[in-house]
């Protein structure tokens, strides 16, 4: 499958990419090159039309990672820039993207979303089937607004789009260090392993789908804090991390 990689040079496209590169042929559409060389390249933003609608062409499928660090609204100092950076990327660029997807005729993508779209923990929402979008910053709102925009293009272009609301994307050596902290902290439950990640990208590809549905990715493995049941039974996908710990154990 060829598949088109928006945002794919920054820090999720980096670490997942060498898992990925096996099973699909790649392209990357970004404003920096990505680290691999040998996977095609094309310099742009996503907020430009006609680049996007030049690294669509002949793609079977896209992945959108494209994303703003996660920002507060509590201080007024600079936040303007961060207000226009976030709605470009997070609404406006991928609403460009999705319509140059249709005109080419691709129905199948998947969008990189945040478990920070909302506040909630799985206490107060059990199911987690259809949490509110409710997190107060421009980042976690307009990452809901993203949403929005698949759901629409889903629903009136018959599209087929899963989000995945990833939560703490760390390399394997960051990954090994924070769950290496007291449990009592609960970072290990907010921070997902590169290869799970990847492995939920590949899922996201991969699975027979239609219409649009968000699904939460993380390394909370007993399911303490997040719900990763439709994950499992959309996309197969549950997290590896009691062998990554075997693996870091053994190492060390």
């Amino acid at each position: 499958m060829k598949v088109l990689i928006v945002g794919g040079a920054g820090h999720v496209g980096t670490m997942t990419l060498p898992y990925m590169k096996s099973h699909h042929q790649f392209r990357i559409l970004d404003l920096s090159p990505p680290q691999d060389s040998t996977v095609e390249y094309i310099e742009g933003s996503v907020t430009d039309p006609e680049v996007v609608q030049q690294a669509v062409k002949g793609m079977d499928a896209f992945i959108y990672m494209v994303m703003q660090r996660p920002t507060s609204d509590s201080s007024s100092a600079a936040d303007f820039d961060d207000v226009i950076a976030n709605y470009q990327v997070n609404a406006m660029g991928l609403h460009i993207l999705l319509h140059a997807a249709k005109e080419e005729g691709i129905k199948h993508g998947i969008y990189t979303s945040t478990f920070t779209v909302h506040e909630r923990t799985r206490r107060k929402f059990p199911s987690e089937e259809d949490v509110p979008l409710d997190n107060p910053g421009v980042y976690g709102l307009t990452k809901g607004f993203g949403e929005r925009i698949c759901r629409y293009f889903c629903r009136e272009h018959g599209m087929s789009i899963i989000a995945l609301r990833i939560t703490g994307p760390r390399t394997r050596q960051q990954w090994i260090e924070q769950r290496g902290q007291p449990k009592s902290d609960h970072v290990h439950l907010w921070v997902t392993d590169e290869e799970d990640l990847a492995r939920a990208y590949l899922g996201g590809l991969s699975v027979e789908h239609t219409g649009f549905d968000a699904v939460f990715i993380a390394g909370d493995e007993e399911q303490q804090e997040i719900n990763l049941s439709k994950a499992k039974r959309l996309l197969g996908w549950e997290p590896l991390t009691h062998t990554y710990v075997k693996v870091a154990e053994s190492a060390s």
